[in-house]
């Protein structure tokens, strides 16, 4: 894969990465796969559900309006696809917002440029005392998170931060602007091994429409960044889409999937987690077209799982305290607890504005018995990763 120049950020995908297999998927077999959903039997369900290696066909009986009606049967088969694979363990992360600055407007985000809010970017120092403030709630493993704003949030601050708390911190990861393969190394090097894109929208017109302003809108570069993260030597990889912006989830979850399968076939050596966020209350009052339901989000969460049974799952305080206890069974493998999505607010009370409005309130430790208390194990430290971090 060659590298992109970020001042260029071109139209197009190069040829050879997943994003480029996400494109040909879309162009070519997800409008048969979103028809096969619509129409599943009882009889393709229960074929899916008994498969021992399932197909994109399997995929969509699973998200179809008939295996709505056996939600208990796709929950039974997706939690013991996840003890099979990942045990009883749930790894625990918490997101630290560096900043709020954006120049980019997206209709659905807190953050949007147009939003008049309250905005703040931590100093290095400040960061560091908000990441310490984690560290002493029991998290290992942080994701810094910010605004897009290239001169205040630059690819050099952002490695600032990452070099400050790696001595610290064992398992750094960013969910921040998208950029460039060689500002991906500058950040592995710093200490970074993890990255999170969200593609927010994988339909094309969908996302052009909630991406008004900013380099943001060029779907093709964001859509590329975990190709260009895998080459640059980060080791963990997250993928998503914020469910509510398209009014069709099934297309969503389709064309989720073949990237998640995509990137596995490219980038066999990272870590993949997916994650199904739903929209939540925020500044910019955007309202979805057709929310996602609960019963929904279990459906899409069993699916997944029994299409992914290797792939990490996580879920954030974006859902209520009842419906993530409820969900951790089906599928869930990693949960964030305890989040602030304002800039600070760990280790002192800040008045900047969040992203977005937290609906599990409970406090890391609490989640912690809970999790404990239904026969799970929280883990804080990625020991696979403190070993690589420690090897010359």
């Amino acid at each position: 894969m060659t590298s992109l120049a970020l001042e260029s950020r071109p139209a197009g995908v190069p040829p050879g990465t997943a994003a480029s297999d996400v494109l040909a998927f879309m162009d070519g077999a997800l409008e048969a796969l979103r028809t096969k959903a619509e129409q599943a039997t009882d009889a393709d369900v229960d074929r899916a559900l008994g498969a021992s290696r399932r197909r994109a066909d399997d995929l969509a009986a699973l998200l179809s309006p008939a295996a709505a009606s056996r939600l208990e049967d796709l929950a039974a088969a997706a939690h013991a696809t996840t003890i099979r694979r990942f045990g009883r363990v749930v790894r625990m992360f918490a997101p630290l917002y560096v900043s709020n600055e954006c120049v980019s407007v997206c209709t659905y985000c807190g953050f949007a440029a147009g939003n008049d809010v309250a905005r703040r970017t931590l100093a290095i120092d400040e960061v560091r005392e908000e990441a310490r403030a984690l560290l002493d709630r029991g998290f290992r493993h942080l994701l810094l998170v910010a605004g897009e704003h290239a001169r205040i949030v630059s690819k050099d601050y952002l490695v600032d931060c990452v070099r400050a708390l790696a001595p610290e911190v064992p398992s750094l990861s960013v969910e921040v602007q998208v950029w460039d393969t060689a500002t991906y190394a500058r950040l592995v090097e710093a200490g970074c091994e993890g990255l999170i894109v969200y593609q927010e929208a994988y339909d094309p017109a969908t996302y052009a429409a909630v991406h008004v302003k900013g380099k943001k809108r060029n779907y093709d570069w964001r859509l590329a960044a975990p190709d260009r993260a895998a080459e640059a030597g980060v080791r963990r990889l997250g993928v998503g889409a914020l469910l509510g912006l398209h009014p069709d989830w099934r297309a969503e979850a389709l064309t989720l999937a073949a990237h998640a399968r995509a990137i596995l076939r490219r980038w066999w050596r990272c870590d993949l987690a997916i994650s199904l966020p739903r929209l939540r209350p925020a500044a910019g009052g955007f309202q979805p077209e057709r929310p996602v339901t609960d019963a929904e989000l279990a459906q899409l969460l069993c699916a997944l799982r029994l299409y992914l049974p290797d792939v990490g799952v996580s879920l954030s305080t974006r859902e209520s305290p009842a419906l993530r206890d409820a969900l951790i069974p089906l599928g869930v493998t990693q949960v964030s607890a305890g989040s602030h999505t304002e800039p600070g607010g760990y280790a002192h009370p800040s008045d900047a504005e969040p992203q977005f409005e937290v609906a599990d309130t409970r406090s890391p430790a609490t989640v912690a018995l809970t999790l404990r208390a239904a026969g799970y194990e929280p883990v804080w430290m990625d020991t696979i990763g403190a070993r690589r971090r420690a090897s010359p």
